[in-house]
């Protein structure tokens, strides 16, 4: 049986735990493990900038065109999952990260460097969108997604960065190695460690958003792709090292890893997809985590695609979206800092559950909030103009505020929680059953909020002002059903960790 690291070391003192409780001689296996969800919330920042940025300023595009586009990750997300669920029991866990990870990284780089330069080739021209939409009033979205397709395939594969390299290659890396009593030490740290990247970003991004506009030859956003998507190309590089140096130096030592010295496909469980999808959907566990992720998911597209129609109303230039997309990744990094340093010892002290419910108890509030300024904006433009501001400007400060709260929560709170739910559980439901909830359920969320919307948009022929009535409506009934989910969650998950 192998030593604990915290067995064979002094307790910590009062400040230590308070502080920082990672035992020094954890720190081979804590600090690699922080450094690459270092660099893989670096690059998710920049991507999710870029992607946000390439379709929602396009010409003849706008914000509800992301709903659309979500709409296509079911189909993707199905077919990632029939893949990995094979490879999962042909490939060991090192081929299985290298296979998943690599092809992101190649096709980011044919994006930036050959189908973006020739997007006039690419793509109809605007006029004949244009006209297409004229003609077609209520399917002018899908006209103009048709208009911008390398875009939209840039956005989904950018999405999918989340789903897959955070939600499951990294967290099902750190939850097959890390222990239970690791898990509520490291896992509160890793949002904070990671969230760092979001102040570098939003720092980086602005500096290289200077040096383009200096050196943009006429069109600095495009120099500022090129820029951009080689700084996530050499993170990505970075992560792969990171991985395989772990693999050979951390995962050898039965002080790290209790499965040191096995050989992984031997200990593999091997049903088969037929066998797996009924073992996972017979799971209530798992449903009650699904539930979680729908809702998140739901939730969080109706505010993202409400609030970025108001900053490209105000924003309408690329380079200048994109800069203030930076700005609001180094205060959501900043807040989610601060957030965890306030938060990291809920969990331990008042229990999983309380770590939990604060989430979507943040989301209901603050929506509640912002959808009503969007709402009776046009009654507010002559109350606010003693304040020198316009009622588009306060609510983009408003929504932007409301999110920087939402992700920080997310971060520090939601995904720390989540992730905690899957260790007591057996290695087939973390492997396929987390490839199952994670992608597929993570995906459909997102891809539900976006046929909501995308069925009120060609329904009303409208905008998002228009149908964000309903959208509040739906949002309030999701967010209750969330809550109701947790309450069983926690319960089984508690019984779990007892037994």
């Amino acid at each position: 049986m192998s030593t604990h690291p915290s067995l064979t070391e002094p307790a910590f003192s009062k400040l230590r735990a308070a502080i920082f409780p990672i035992q020094n001689s954890e720190l081979k296996k804590f600090l690699p493990m922080a450094l690459m969800m270092f660099l893989i919330l670096f690059n998710y920042t920049l991507l999710r900038n870029t992607k946000d940025t390439l379709v929602v300023t396009a010409p003849g595009s706008g914000a509800e065109i992301i709903s659309f586009i979500k709409i296509l990750d079911i189909p993707c997300a199905i077919l990632f999952f029939l893949i990995y669920a094979k490879l999962s029991n042909i490939l060991s866990r090192p081929t299985l990260f290298y296979t998943c990870l690599t092809p992101f990284l190649v096709f980011f780089g044919v994006f930036a460097f050959l189908l973006y330069p020739h997007k006039d080739l690419l793509h109809p021209s605007v006029e004949s969108v244009l006209a297409l939409q004229a003609t077609y009033p209520h399917l002018k979205w899908f006209m103009s997604l048709y208009g911008i397709w390398s875009f939209a395939l840039f956005y989904i594969l950018s999405e999918f960065w989340g789903s897959i390299v955070i939600s499951l290659l990294f967290w099902q890396f750190a939850n097959e190695i890390t222990r239970t009593s690791e898990a509520k030490r490291f896992y509160v740290f890793f949002p904070l460690l990671g969230n760092l990247a979001l102040v570098t970003t939003g720092t980086l991004g602005e500096w290289l958003s200077g040096i383009s506009r200096a050196c943009g030859d006429g069109d600095p956003w495009s120099t500022m792709l090129t820029y951009t998507i080689s700084a996530v190309i050499i993170a990505g590089l970075g992560i792969l090292l990171i991985y395989a140096w772990m693999d050979k130096y951390v995962l050898t030592n039965p002080l790290y890893y209790e499965e040191a010295g096995r050989k992984n496909k031997k200990d593999k469980p091997k049903l088969s997809l037929k066998e797996s999808l009924a073992y996972l959907f017979s799971s209530k566990y798992l449903g009650f985590i699904t539930v979680l992720l729908l809702s998140y998911g739901i939730v969080s597209n109706f505010i993202d695609v409400a609030w970025k129609g108001q900053v490209q109303a105000y924003f309408p230039n690329s380079h200048d979206y994109f800069e203030f997309m930076c700005r609001f990744s180094f205060w959501t990094g900043m807040m989610t800092i601060a957030l965890v340093f306030m938060t990291k010892g809920i969990i331990r002290r008042f229990g999983w559950f309380t770590g939990a419910i604060i989430t979507p108890t943040v989301l209901l509030v603050s929506s509640i909030l912002f959808f009503s300024l969007i709402l009776f904006r046009e009654s507010l433009d002559n109350s606010v103009t003693f304040l020198g501001v316009t009622s588009l400007y306060l609510a983009v400060m408003v929504g932007a505020v409301q999110n920087i709260f939402n992700k920080a929560a997310k971060y520090s709170l939601f995904d720390p929680t989540k992730e905690m739910a899957y260790i007591p559980l057996d290695q087939e439901l973390k492997v396929k059953g987390k490839a199952a909830v994670d992608v597929i359920g993570g995906r459909l969320g997102k891809s539900s909020g976006g046929f909501i919307q995308s069925f009120l948009l060609v329904l009303t022929a409208g905008n998002l002002i228009t149908i964000a009535p309903y959208l509040l409506g739906i949002l309030l009934v999701v967010i209750l059903a969330w809550m109701g989910s947790l309450k069983g969650l926690s319960k089984l998950y508690n019984e779990k960790v007892k037994g």
